[in-house]
This record gives structure tokens, sequence and C-alpha cells, in this order.
């Protein structure tokens, strides 16, 4: 038995989050019957509770609410739990997979302890956390200092874009890193809804919106996510459609802002929508919009952008290497430079219908492909046991 205790997702089954959603497939789909995953999971409840997932063993871990600090105290604190049970169980010959690099200044003395026990240490680098602007600057060095300590001490970094896995071997090229890629999942399946199901008709409803006749948005409200220049390209192009943003954005400076810089509020075509938790309702939405709008600019293979693709039939994205490297001929690209994306948007609205299905369906053939979780699980899975 291959016994793999993931530490740094906020645990299953999965609410919402990238690394939440594939931890969950990676025990869900689970094909291997001689891998044991252990997964640690984040609890502000004293009262922590034990519990199976899907054949996985789930352990909550106590963490204050002390803000941004919490992620650390809450990856250290699992990492003690999982040594702890390796050595009460006496195992060995397993695996550690710490995902994000948050403790890299404490990693070194657990990944001496974890290898005395036949344990080795894979890390999953995420993206270029560091270039968050949500951040401040001490903060943004941190991150990047963790980072090289991980990539240092690391057995293994496994990079699920190859423009990431690129960046870890040049610049911490120092370090000889070894690492791999494997890309994060996309899920192929179509929404369970219909046209006629009670929550899809009130939520169009309450939006005033109409099937195919919107652009969308859907990510966590960052600048980096390029919410302003969308916002203001938007205003300018001459479409009719509306321009959809499911994101939250209570109690956030940055909206505050966003209204001072854009005056979106009087343009009726803009529509903040709040947050969609309903995975099936989102589905159905992505589905059923005219185009899928994404701005991301950090990071590594982003998980909304891989939903735009195996759902959404047009995809305007930003023009960067990650992204590039997910939607290749399956997507259209913007760039910052003044009425890029406005004539983008111009040019969609005349598109034939025969140059709609093109794209739609090399997007599609791209991530069934490269994409989908039954492969990206096949490839974990074959990885722990060679390991």
């Amino acid at each position: 038995m291959k016994d793999v205790f993931i530490v740094g997702s906020k645990g299953i089954p999965a609410k919402y989050g990238g690394f939440e959603t594939f931890v969950d497939n990676l025990v869900t789909r689970q094909v291997n019957s001689k891998i044991k995953y252990h997964v640690s999971c984040l609890t502000f409840d004293k009262k922590v509770k034990s519990y199976e997932y899907n054949g996985a063993e789930c352990q909550e871990i106590y963490v204050p609410n002390i803000g941004g600090a919490k992620a650390i105290l809450y990856d250290l604190r699992s990492l003690r739990w999982s040594l702890s049970e390796i050595k009460k169980r006496n195992l060995n010959n397993g695996i550690i997979y710490i995902l994000a690099c948050r403790v890299g200044p404490f990693i070194h003395k657990y990944v001496s302890e974890f290898h005395k026990y036949g344990f080795q240490v894979f890390v999953n680098p995420d993206g270029h956390e560091w270039k968050r602007a949500k951040w401040s600057l001490p903060v943004r060095k941190y991150w990047k200092f963790s980072e090289k300590l991980m990539v240092k001490n690391a057995d293994l970094l496994i990079c699920d874009s190859k423009a990431i896995e690129k960046y870890i071997r040049n610049d911490y090229s120092i370090y000889n890193p070894k690492t791999t890629f494997i890309a994060y999942g996309a899920d192929l399946s179509p929404s369970n809804l219909y046209n006629n199901d009670k929550k899809v008709m009130k939520w169009f409803d309450a939006y005033k919106l109409k099937q195919g006749n919107y652009f969308l948005m859907v990510g966590r409200f960052v600048p980096e996510n390029n919410f302003e220049i969308i916002i203001k390209e938007f205003i300018k192009s001459s479409t009719k459609k509306k321009l959809v943003i499911v994101t939250n954005v209570e109690k956030n400076k940055y909206y505050k802002k966003l209204k001072e810089n854009t005056f979106f509020y009087k343009d009726n075509r803009i529509k903040f929508v709040g947050t969609v938790y309903d995975k099936q309702l989102l589905k159905f939405i992505r589905e059923h919009a005219f185009g899928y709008i994404h701005g991301h600019s950090v990071g590594g293979t982003n998980p909304s952008l891989l939903e735009a693709l195996s759902s959404t039939k047009l995809n305007l994205l930003y023009n960067t290497n990650f992204n590039e490297e997910v939607g290749k001929n399956g997507a259209l690209y913007w760039n910052k430079e003044k009425d890029n994306l406005m004539n983008l948007l111009n040019r969609c609205d005349c598109m034939s219908m025969n140059e709609l299905k093109d794209i739609e369906v090399k997007a599609k053939k791209r991530i069934v492909k490269v994409y989908s979780w039954e492969l990206i699980v096949e490839k974990y899975e074959k990885l722990y046991v060679i390991r």
C-alpha cells in the first residue's frame, strides 16, 4: 500500500477552490486500490473530527482564524499531523504532497524527518503567488523566499503548467530541481439542468438575461484578473450583449476603485451578479453564454479557464504564456493595447456560425486530449507507484 498524505487544500468534499476540487477528483476518481489517501482539512472549530470520504482518511486540523497567517499555520499543523500518523502507524515508503509554497522557511526540518521514514516530499508550486497585487510588499517577499526554499528542499515539484515548470527550472537552476508536468483537470460532463428548471429560470429572470446574449466572466475579484481593462474595453465596444460578472465584491476596496475608474454603473450592459456556488447552475450559465472573457494574468493552469473551454462555445483569453498553453487554437486572444479587446468584441459579434462552431470544436478537443480528470488521475497514480 502506498500512503499519500495531501497537505494544503482546505479539505474535501470540495465546496470551492482549485486545490480542493483537485483533491476531491483525485480521491473520487481513484482507480488504483493500492494507494491510500490521507487528507488534512481546515476547520475553525476546536472540536476536530476524523472521517472517511470515498476511501480517503480525512482529518480536520484546527487553526484559529488569524488572517493570512492562518494558511501557514494550517500547513505546519498538517505536516505535524502527517508525521505523527507515520510514526504511530509505522508507515514507510510513502509520499507527502504539499500544495503551494507557504512553509518554505520550515520545510527543511520536516523533509529530513519524513526521509527517515522513507517518505518523499512532493510540492505543487501553484502559480506566481508572489506577484499578486493583493499582498503587501513584505508578504510578496515572503512568498518568493518561501517558494525558493520549497524548490530547494522538495524531492519532486509537480507543475500543473509547462510555463511554471520552465520558470522553476530556469529561476532555480542552482538547485537543479526535479520537476514533472501533470496538468489540472476539467469536468467534461454537461450540466444536469434544463431551461425550465426553477433555479435556472429564477436566476435568468433576476438579472433580465437571455441565453446566448451575454459575455461571462468568472473569477476572484482581484486586480491581476484585469477587471478594469475588460470593463473599459467592453464599454467602448458596440456589442448589444451583456457582460455578466460572477464574483464576490462585498466589502471590497477594489470595487470602489473600479467604479471610480470605469463608471461601469452607467452602462446597463454590465452586471455584477455576485457568486454562484451551485456547480450545476454555474455550468449551465457557462454553457449558455455567447462567450467567456478570461483576464487572469498570474498563475499556472487556471481551473476557471478549463471549465470555460469545456463548457463555453467562444473564449477570449488574456494573452499570457499560461493561457495560450491551455487554449491553443481553441480560443481567441487579447492584450492590454488600447482598443484591442474592444475590436475583438466587435469582431465576435460579426462571426458566422461556422466560425464559432470551429473554435468550439477545437476547444473541446483540446480539453479531452490533455485535461480530462481521468487522464490526470491516471498520471498521478502512475507517478505515485513508480516513486
